[in-house]
């Protein structure tokens, strides 16, 4: 783990975010690091794509309906 100094102004947005998503600040500015990278490495896919793509590879479910 390594230490990775960022703006004070992008520190407080990934706060805020993190509280409405619901994660730590650190997996927020995980998850937004892991994502930005993936979108720079597919250009041509939208952040649904994405998701969905990720969550194929993970093994979910996608697209199927959930019965209770």
């Amino acid at each position: 783990m390594g230490i990775v100094k960022i703006s004070d102004q992008l520190h407080e947005e990934i706060r805020k975010a993190s509280t409405t998503m619901v994660r730590s600040i650190n997996s927020q500015s995980e998850y937004w690091i892991k994502i930005g990278m993936l979108a720079e490495l597919n250009p041509t896919m939208t952040y649904a794509e994405i998701i969905k793509q990720q969550l194929v590879q993970a093994d979910v479910q996608v697209g199927e309906p959930i019965h209770e």
